[in-house]
């Protein structure tokens, strides 16, 4: 008997209670905001750096599925890779072989990482770092990691340990006994080390949450640091890798940085199959995987899926074909310079950061008497709302899809797909002009919009 199932019949049936069936069924939460700011919208498809809605309006995506979508969205040579992977009907998952595609992908990934030696594959970012806080812990024989303040590396329990933000910890404890200590301070890391009980510092070369960059020889300085005390250094390249900031690997951009594990994730799926790599040195496997006994001592049932492992091979196929690295450090060096010219231009912009195409651009306290007391009202509300008034036009008026770096940060981050060149950039930024401009009026719909942000933040207390 042919059980038949037809998904393009189920979509046209029930696609237009989306909505509705998620918050009904899933996080219903997140329904309620997108109705609140205007960005529940319809999309009908997506391919490269932009989505279309049912009356052809294009929205150019600058946020990338949160740096999932290196690639764009529905890259063709990923798709194929998928299509082929399907058709040929591997003998996958059957636990006791040894496919080919996970060690092509593993030797593929360690030739941009000639230090290391071994990787993991699992199924998302936070499970790379949970690979990773493991490997350490079992490698030095030690309990306790190092973490930066407002790190962000997962939010599964052993991940949430080393996260330095406090609204995502709340209410979960206890966690697992790790430090944090200030991001660049090289005294305080020097401080935890002289414990004697510390596995390994894991750090951002460049932290999601608001894009601060690592300051210069920080992450040389704390690899000495660490080795000479015996622990590790973790980079967790799962937004910042894969090209993301001009360099295949951000730490990359600091001479003489190699970590002893490194977290990947994101981008290496293409956009379509989940997927996690831990990149290790071989004395650190091999004391994890001592004997045949601990063959299994750490796992994942759908990790080297052969799905995910086409997929990221053909990711760093088109990496390198395409020169994916060298447009995102070209075109992020155009949109930062841009941005960054507009400082002088707009008192509510205070700063303009980043590397490659992971830019922040903060906003600050206005100089002027007006627009003061109107900053001072939305901080008074919430830190953070300005940052969301821009976002919210940037999207309603000019179909631009972005997001606020953090929780009570008036920082935009800016991550596209790196496949994104000047057009996008002319796009966003005569967009962003012309929001800062009516920011800068003292009037318009923004401010209007700024009431029921108010209203919203007062209700949530």
């Amino acid at each position: 008997m042919t059980t038949e199932f037809d998904l393009g019949a189920l979509l046209a049936e029930r696609g237009a209670e989306r909505y509705e069936l998620h918050g009904r069924y899933l996080n219903h939460q997140l329904p309620r905001m997108l109705h609140t700011i205007g960005f529940d919208k319809v999309y009908e498809r997506g391919e490269g750096a932009y989505f279309w809605d049912a009356d052809g309006n294009d929205y150019l995506d600058m946020l990338a599925g949160f740096g999932v979508m290196g690639l764009g969205r529905h890259h063709p040579v990923v798709r194929k890779a998928l299509h082929d992977v399907l058709d040929a009907q591997l003998a996958d998952l059957t636990r006791f072989d040894c496919q080919p595609l996970p060690g092509l992908l593993a030797e593929k990934l360690l030739t941009h990482s000639p230090h290391l030696d071994r990787v993991f594959f699992g199924n998302s970012g936070t499970e790379a770092v949970e690979t990773a806080l493991k490997f350490a812990r079992y490698a030095t024989g030690r309990p306790r990691v190092l973490y930066c303040d407002h790190a962000f590396h997962g939010l599964t329990t052993g991940s949430l340990s080393v996260n330095g933000e406090d609204g995502f910890r709340d209410g979960f404890a206890p966690l697992l006994p790790d430090t944090a200590v200030p991001l660049g301070d090289l005294d305080a890391l020097a401080r935890e080390l002289h414990k004697g009980d510390v596995a390994a510092l894991i750090v951002e070369p460049i932290q999601g949450k608001g894009v601060h960059e690592t300051p210069p020889g920080y992450l040389r300085a704390a690899q000495e640091l660490l080795h000479k005390h015996k622990a590790l250094l973790i980079a967790d390249e799962v937004q910042t890798g894969l090209g993301r900031t001009g360099d295949f690997y951000a730490h990359q951009h600091e001479e003489g940085v190699e970590p002893d594990l490194v977290c990947v994730a994101k981008a290496l799926s293409g956009g379509y199959v989940p997927v996690g790599a831990t990149l290790g040195k071989d004395w650190i496997f091999k004391k994890v995987y001592s004997s045949m006994d601990r063959v299994l001592v750490h796992s994942a049932s759908f990790g080297s899926n052969a799905q995910a492992m086409a997929a990221g091979l053909a990711v760093l196929s088109v990496m390198e074909n395409e020169q994916i690295v060298a447009n995102a450090r070209a075109t992020g060096d155009s949109l930062r310079s841009r941005l960054a010219a507009l400082v002088d231009k707009y008192e509510l912009l205070a700063d303009v950061r980043g590397r490659g195409l992971m830019i922040g651009i903060e906003f600050g306290k206005p100089r002027s008497l007006k627009l003061r007391s109107r900053w001072t009202m939305l901080q008074a509300a919430r830190k953070g709302l300005f940052a969301q008034m821009v976002v919210v036009p940037l999207m309603q008026r000019h179909r631009i899809l972005t997001q606020v770096s953090g929780d009570h940060l008036e920082v935009i981050k800016l991550i596209p797909p790196l496949i994104v060149g000047e057009r996008e950039v002319d796009r966003f930024v005569d967009a962003f002009t012309a929001v800062m401009d009516d920011a800068h009026s003292g009037g318009g719909l923004m401010w209007d919009f700024s009431k029921t942000l108010v209203k919203q933040a007062v209700a949530n207390r």
